[in-house]
């Protein structure tokens, strides 16, 4: 008996084992389901996706993630283009399946994500997805620097700092009495925050009213250079309720 039920389980295994080595050979490469993940300069993130248009103010990072999956019979190349939109070709192409790249100039951008399998055993049998693009749009540079400040207490205007501030790549900043004195300096992690800049005090203390100086250096994601020397009036006694 024992001789019969191995034949039989021979037979059972010579049958499925064609089978199972056709279903392995048929499986085709799949397309990709690439992603993204976006991180301002503030450290918040965003996914994204192909097809996708972001809009926003550099500098930023973004993530991109291919997500192809690896196949025995066919091997793998991603790529991805980055083209800008007044160019036809990249001005950078990647070939890993995950690549990170950061948006310091203003302009619009496409990100083209593209996998390619090849065959191991016939390299003319060639598979290509290629996906939506991804658009990335970064606005252009400003910065203002006001002329006043009045550190009070009151929740209005305590703080000396630039404004209106887009697309900023670079910046330093310091404030210095009528003597050449630096009392203060800042740099561009402190220009897009509250309670940020400069607090009317040195050396934890606070200085008198009066005129101060403020140098200011910075650069626009669009190569606008900001140069700025000009008075700054501290004025405590200021409220919103004051008289003009």
């Amino acid at each position: 008996m024992s001789k019969y039920y191995t034949c039989i389980i021979f037979l059972i295994l010579m049958l499925l084992t064609p089978f199972n080595l056709h279903s392995q050979e048929s499986v085709l490469p799949q397309a990709p389901q690439p992603v993204a993940t976006l991180i301002d300069k503030d450290g918040n993130s965003e996914e994204l996706v192909p097809g996708y248009e972001y809009t926003g103010e550099a500098p930023f990072s973004i993530l991109f993630k291919m997500n192809a999956d690896e196949y025995e019979r066919f091997s793998l190349v991603c790529t991805w283009s980055f083209i800008r939109n007044d160019e036809q070709e990249p001005f950078l192409t990647r070939y890993d399946a995950d690549v990170d790249y950061e948006f310091r100039e203003s302009g619009t951008y496409t990100v083209l994500p593209i996998v390619t399998y090849t065959s191991r055993d016939n390299s003319d049998v060639v598979w290509e997805f290629e996906n939506d693009p991804f658009t990335i749009i970064i606005s252009e540079s400003s910065l203002k620097v006001p002329n006043a400040f009045s550190p009070n207490g009151d929740g209005i205007n305590d703080y000396f700092n630039v404004y209106d501030v887009k697309s900023i790549v670079s910046f330093n900043a310091a404030i210095y009495n009528r003597w050449g004195q630096q009392l203060y300096s800042w740099g561009i992690d402190e220009i897009n925050c509250e309670d940020c800049g400069w607090d009317g005090t040195y050396k934890g203390k606070p200085v008198k009213d009066g005129t101060y100086f403020v140098v200011v250096n910075a650069r626009g994601a669009d190569g606008i250079k900001y140069e700025f020397k000009k008075d700054v009036n501290l004025l405590r006694g200021f409220t919103e309720n004051t008289n003009p």
